[in-house]
């Protein structure tokens, strides 16, 4: 875990607090890893160990904006969502790439579009990038129903069949959509 006496400012919504990951939310963050459900359209499920991992890699993110979601109310940790660097090995490798996942039992209540609409407003004031991009599985149709909801548009030339994935596994074959920096800032 970071240390929270060095880590950047949380970003805060009505609902949601946007934080560097704390000792709290590893259990949360393990039980959603865990569930197939979740992980349908993003990879394998993983074990603790393999979570861990996971977390500690994306905390190494927060100085880009990066952040454990936290709801506001109650105090729960639901997911993760913010900038990170572009997947290395693709087209979007350097580039600032946006990404979330929530816990299941927080999908349908308009999390996600809090999140990262407040993730893309805090990169356009804190980081000088052109534009932020995403990528999901092909079929994932939720994920791309919310990039164009944050105004990102689909960019075919810079789709690409993941690495990370197999040949055979229908998970490779990778959209890219992308959001440019508003005009004046």
């Amino acid at each position: 875990m970071a240390d929270a006496s060095l880590a950047p400012v949380a970003i805060e919504t009505g609902r949601l607090l946007m934080r560097v990951p704390q000792a709290e939310d590893r259990a949360p963050l393990h039980a959603m890893w865990a569930d197939p459900a979740v992980m349908a359209d993003l990879g394998p499920v993983k074990n603790a160990a393999e979570s861990d991992m996971a977390i500690a890699r994306h905390a190494s993110y927060a100085p880009l904006g990066f952040r454990a979601l936290v709801l506001r109310e109650g105090g729960a940790t639901i997911g993760f969502c913010g900038l990170k660097p572009g997947a290395p090995d693709t087209p979007i490798a350097g580039m600032l790439e946006i990404g979330w996942m929530l816990a299941m039992p927080f999908w349908g209540a308009g999390y996600a579009r809090e999140a990262a609409a407040a993730a893309i407003a805090w990169g356009w004031a804190n980081r000088t990038e052109d534009a932020i991009v995403a990528i999901t599985a092909e079929s994932n149709a939720k994920s791309r129903l919310l990039m164009e909801r944050l105004g990102m548009a689909h960019d075919p030339a810079s789709d690409f069949d993941h690495p990370l994935f197999a040949v055979d596994d229908p998970r490779r074959r990778t959209v890219t959509y992308r959001i440019a920096r508003p005009a004046g800032l």
